[in-house]
C-alpha cells in the first residue's frame, strides 16, 4: 500500500499542465532534506481540492481529487486501538513485559535509560511513560511478592539465603555452578528457589565460605569458645 506522501511525490511529476510552477520545481522541493513540514503541507493545499475518507472494515479508502479534476485511489490499513507513528519498538515493549514481572515502574524506567532505549518520541523513560506503555498493551502493574510467589529471588536474596556474599554469589553464577537468568544489563539476575537447594550449590557455597580470609582485624575476628 502506497504513502499518501509517495502518491503525492507521484503526481507531482506530470504537474506542469496545471501549474505555472515546474513540476521539477516542486518534486525537488518536496524531497528536499532541508524542506519543513510546513512547505510540504502549502504543496499539498497548493494542488489537492479534497481527500474523501471512507472507513472499510480494518482499512481506510481513500479518494485524493487533485486540481485539474484528476483523482487518486488508495487504500490505508488503519492504526490498531492506542497504535501511533510514535509507537514503541516491539523488542521494547517485549522488554518492559517481562520486567514488570519483576519490577515496579520507576526500576525498569531506569533499567531502560541505561540500556539506551527511547520511548516513541525519542524522549527517555520515565515511571509515568512505563505506566502509560503497559496500559496500552495490557501489561500489569508488578505486585510486591510475586517474585516469590513464583519461586523465584533476586541474587541478594539468593546470597543471604546462601549465607556468602553478593559478589561470591555473582562469581557461581559466572562460572555456571548456580543457574541465574538476566532480561537484559542492569536488570536484577533471577535465581529460582529450587536451584538453590541443590546439594552442588550448596557444597560450593559451604566451599567458598570456608576459603574466606580471615579478617587481620581482630575486633573483626570470631570469638572461638
Amino acid at each position: 500500500m502506497k504513502s499518501i506522501a509517495s502518491v503525492v511525490r507521484d503526481f507531482l511529476k506530470p504537474l506542469s499542465q496545471f501549474s505555472e510552477i515546474r513540476s521539477s520545481d516542486l518534486g525537488q522541493a518536496w524531497d528536499s532534506p532541508s524542506v519543513s513540514t510546513e512547505t510540504r503541507k502549502k504543496i499539498i493545499r497548493l494542488q489537492i481540492t479534497e481527500i474523501i475518507v471512507d472507513i472499510v472494515d480494518d482499512t481506510l479508502a481513500i479518494i485524493i481529487h487533485w486540481q485539474g479534476g484528476d483523482h487518486t485511489r488508495m487504500t490505508v490499513r488503519k492504526n490498531k486501538i492506542g497504535q501511533t507513528r510514535w509507537a514503541v519498538k516491539a523488542d521494547v515493549v517485549d522488554l518492559v513485559r517481562a520486567l514488570a514481572r519483576q519490577l515496579p515502574d520507576l526500576s525498569i524506567a531506569a533499567i531502560l535509560n541505561r540500556s539506551g532505549k527511547r520511548t516513541g518520541h525519542g524522549a527517555s523513560w520515565t515511571r509515568s511513560h512505563v505506566c502509560s506503555l503497559r496500559n496500552i498493551h495490557g501489561i500489569s502493574v508488578y505486585r510486591e511478592g510475586e517474585r516469590a510467589e513464583r519461586g523465584e529471588r533476586t541474587l541478594d536474596e539468593a546470597a543471604d539465603i546462601l549465607k556468602v556474599s553478593r559478589a561470591t554469589a555473582y562469581r557461581m553464577v559466572s562460572s555456571g555452578v548456580l543457574p541465574a537468568r538476566q532480561l537484559c544489563t542492569g536488570a536484577p539476575w533471577i535465581v529460582q528457589i529450587s536451584d538453590l537447594q541443590h546439594d552442588a550449590v550448596r557444597r560450593e557455597a559451604n566451599a567458598r565460605r570456608s576459603r574466606r580470609p580471615r579478617s587481620q582485624d581482630l575486633v573483626q575476628n570470631p570469638l572461638l569458645l
